[in-house]
C-alpha cells in the first residue's frame, strides 16, 4: 500500500514496507497472500539464520511474485564459496541477499562487504548481523556508502527490539539517514510500531509473529497474521502523516 501525503500527489509518496521471514514455500505463499512487500528467506532462525539449500530458494521463488532476498551465511563456507553460493541464489531468481561481515574487532568489515557486493555484480543487499558490532556509533557511520546496501536489519540490541527500540527511535529521530536505512526487526511488537514510524522508520520485518503461536517449529506463516501486520503498519503511517483512516 502506498500512502500519498496531502498536497504531494504525483510528486512523492511514503509507504510502510513489510518484510516477512520465510523458511519454505508454504510460508512464501501465505506471506504473499497476506500483503507482504518482500520475503526474507533463511533457515535455522534459532541459530541467527543460515543459508538455505538452493532447492529451497528455487521453490520459494516459484511460489511468489514478490522479491525474495536470501540469507548468505554459513560458518562452514569460506568467502569464495559464499560468493559461489550467492551466485547460485541469484541465478535461481533471488532478487537480493542478506549478509554482513565484521572484523576481529567486531567492527564493520567494509572491505569484505564491498568485495562481496562487487563479486556478485552489484547485487542489492541487506546488512545482516549488524547488532553484533561492538561500537554502534562507529558502525552506523561505517555502513553509509557501502555499495549496493539497501538497508540494515537491526533491533538496536542483541536481545531484541524490546531492549533496543528506544535507542533506535532516538537515533532515527535525530538522523534521517539512519531512519532511511533501518529495517526494524527482531521481536517487533505492535506497540512499538507507532513510535518507530513517528521517528521516520518505514521498513519493518516480522518473523515468528507471522506464525500461529509464534512458533518457528510448529506453525507456518499465517495469512491472517501477516494481513494484521499489513493493516497495522499502514494505519500507523497514515496517522503519523495526518491522513484520515476512515
Amino acid at each position: 500500500m502506498t500512502i500519498v501525503t496531502p498536497g504531494q500527489a504525483g510528486a512523492s509518496s511514503e509507504s510502510a514496507h513489510l518484510d516477512v521471514v520465510v523458511l519454505h514455500a508454504r510460508d512464501a505463499e501465505a506471506a504473499t497472500a497476506g500483503g507482504a512487500d518482500r520475503l526474507l528467506l533463511g533457515i535455522e532462525p534459532d541459530e541467527g539464520y543460515l543459508s538455505p539449500d538452493p532447492s529451497t530458494v528455487s521453490s520459494v521463488v516459484r511460489d511468489t511474485d514478490l522479491p525474495v532476498y536470501v540469507v548468505l551465511r554459513s560458518p562452514e563456507l569460506n568467502f569464495r564459496r559464499l560468493v559461489d553460493l550467492g551466485s547460485t541464489f541469484l541465478e535461481l531468481g533471488a532478487r537480493g541477499l542478506a549478509f554482513g561481515f565484521l572484523d576481529r574487532d567486531l567492527e564493520i568489515d567494509r572491505e569484505a562487504c564491498t568485495e562481496m557486493c562487487q563479486e556478485l555484480g552489484g547485487v542489492p543487499w541487506l546488512f545482516h548481523g549488524f547488532d553484533e558490532v561492538l561500537d554502534v556509533e562507529h558502525a552506523w557511520r561505517d555502513v553509509r556508502g557501502l555499495p549496493g546496501l539497501e538497508s540494515v536489519i537491526s533491533a538496536g540490541s542483541t536481545r531484541g527490539l524490546e531492549h533496543g527500540a528506544d535507542e533506535l527511535i532516538a537515533r532515527c529521530g535525530r538522523d534521517p539517514r539512519a531512519a532511511e536505512l533501518l529495517l526494524a526487526g527482531g521481536g517487533l511488537t505492535p506497540e512499538l510500531v507507532p513510535w518507530l514510524v513517528r521517528a521516520g522508520v518505514r521498513r519493518f520485518a516480522i518473523g515468528s509473529s507471522a506464525r500461529t503461536g509464534g512458533s518457528w517449529t510448529r506453525a507456518s506463516v499465517d495469512v491472517d497474521h501477516v494481513r494484521s501486520w499489513r493493516m497495522l503498519l499502514d494505519d500507523a503511517l497514515a496517522r503519523a502523516l495526518g491522513i484520515p483512516t476512515d
